[in-house]
This record gives structure tokens, sequence and C-alpha cells, in this order.
């Protein structure tokens, strides 16, 4: 597996519309492997495909790590071509 690179803010890639995934062949999960290594290494809980400079709707989160939130214990999930269909609760006052 490779650690990649992650793109700060203000690069001008993290700007473009992301393009559905079309192919899912064993590229694309090594593509999710090595997004999950460079997330590890980073200490994040998630990372989406634009933040490596890949324009492709992808992203994965891990609530596995985060030992004080119990009901994420089980939570380590890749998703494509996600959709928000609808939302509730509160907003949520909060920056990245």
């Amino acid at each position: 597996m490779a650690k990649l690179d992650i793109l700060c803010y203000p690069d001008p890639r993290l700007h473009t519309v992301a393009t559905p995934v079309e192919t899912f062949d064993a590229a694309l999960q090594t593509q999710i492997d090595n997004m999950f290594e460079t997330m590890y290494g980073a200490h994040g809980i998630g990372l989406a495909a634009p933040q490596i400079g890949k324009g492709i709707r992808l992203f994965i989160v891990d609530g596995t790590v985060l030992e004080d939130q119990p009901e994420m214990a089980d939570f380590r999930k890749a998703f494509v071509n996600p959709e928000i269909l609808s939302e509730s609760g509160e907003p949520w006052d909060f920056e990245e």
C-alpha cells in the first residue's frame, strides 16, 4: 500500500467538482486501501478522494478510532458515489 499526499487549503484542486466512479475493480479497492493507510498516518477519521488529488466521488471514514464514542466502534466504511437525500437534526456550529 502507498501513503498519499494530502492536499491543504487553498489548493485549487479542492474546489474541483468530483466525478462519479464508474468502474468498480481492483484499482478502486487499492485506492480505498491506500486512502485508509494515508488517513491513519495522518491520525484522521475520514478522508475524501479530492483531498488526495483524485477527482472522484469517494470518501472513507473509520469511527473505530473514536474511543469516546462507542456507538461508532464498528463503523469503518468506504462511500462511493454518495448522495445526501435528506438531513435532520440541529445544524452544527463546526468548522473543519
